[in-house]
């Protein structure tokens, strides 16, 4: 039976500085700025899932970060797989660095082998059973699935619904990334043999929070020119000018009674330079300006949760 109870989610793709320029050389800078991140969640009663990839898992600061939050119980952490730098190594081609090939273009024992490594190095520094995921480039797979299923996950959230990957290249040559077009845009146990339709598993799928936006006639106009076409998608996720349709997101979520919504942002993103987003001090600051407004709006129809929490709470009877 799924509760009436209305979750705030947030999850936070944990990694390395400013993966969108493909560095070779990955630094781990951010892991010291979450503090204040976390701060800003306590104060609205928020728990953040920190969905931890492999660099971050051997921060030292990060770690100490990761230890406290649990020891509050006021953060999960989660695992977030980078396909190409996860051990154990096998490349697709002498530059995976600079590709970030998804984790469907890998052999599936291969990803298999190395979601089993990253679960087992998680746990060993957190000393916590590690039950939430997220694709790295959202790129999931049934076999996939199936791999988490086996290794004891109980939640997922790589599916962002009305976005299509497919433009989006990894290995050279592939086909890209998974079109989430026809994927639910509502939480739903998945089927281990097609994962864009319910099914039975044991492992919850919790969609991003995206929806249909409108964009001015002007730029409809444009995107027609350019030959792009579908409608344009807003996130819950901060873009730096973005706070007015966010709010809205909320007040729709509030108004339907949607039983959860899902903010999503990178680690590296609350770091000056950390992304390519907030390049700097100033719009840091603008950035955890909007955060206030939106939590502070947010806290008026949600409560806060983990992923984990959710999956146990709302779904009672897995």
């Amino acid at each position: 039976m799924i509760s009436e109870k209305r979750a705030f989610l947030i999850s936070i793709d944990t990694e390395g500085d400013n993966i969108w320029a493909r560095p070779e050389k990955i630094f781990t800078q951010n892991a010291s700025y979450l503090e204040r991140f976390q701060g800003l969640c306590d104060r609205h009663g928020f728990k953040p899932t920190y969905l931890t990839n492999y660099e971050m898992a051997l921060d030292h600061d990060f770690l100490n970060f990761g230890r406290e939050v649990l020891k509050s119980k006021s953060a999960e952490i989660g695992m977030h797989l980078h396909a190409w730098d996860t051990p154990p190594l096998k490349s697709l081609s002498p530059k995976d660095w600079y590709n970030q090939p998804y984790a469907t273009e890998f052999p599936s024992e291969l990803i298999h082998r190395k979601a089993s490594y990253l679960t087992r190095l998680l746990e060993d520094r957190f000393q916590t059973v590690i039950t939430s995921h997220r694709a790295g480039r959202w790129g999931f797979s049934a076999s996939y699935a199936r791999t988490l299923v086996e290794l004891g996950y109980e939640v997922d959230c790589s599916v962002t619904p009305g976005v299509s990957w497919s433009n989006h290249i990894g290995h050279p040559g592939g086909s890209g990334g998974v079109d989430f077009r026809n994927f639910p845009a509502k939480a739903y146990r998945l089927d281990l043999q097609d994962i864009a339709r319910p099914g039975g598993s044991t492992l919850v799928e919790l969609p991003m929070t995206i929806v249909v936006g409108k964009r001015p006639l002007y730029r409809q106009l444009a995107r027609r020119l350019m030959g792009r076409k579908g409608p344009r998608l807003d996130w819950l996720s901060p873009k730096g000018d973005n706070l007015d349709l966010m709010l809205k997101i909320v007040a729709q979520a509030a108004a339907k009674k949607w039983p959860y919504i899902q903010f999503t942002l990178h680690s590296s993103e609350f770091m000056p330079g950390g992304s390519p987003t907030f390049a700097d001090e100033a719009s840091i600051e603008a950035l955890y300006c909007d955060l206030e407004s939106l939590f502070a709006n947010i806290s008026k129809s949600f409560v806060g949760m983990t992923l984990t929490e959710y999956k146990r709470k709302i779904y009672q009877d897995l």
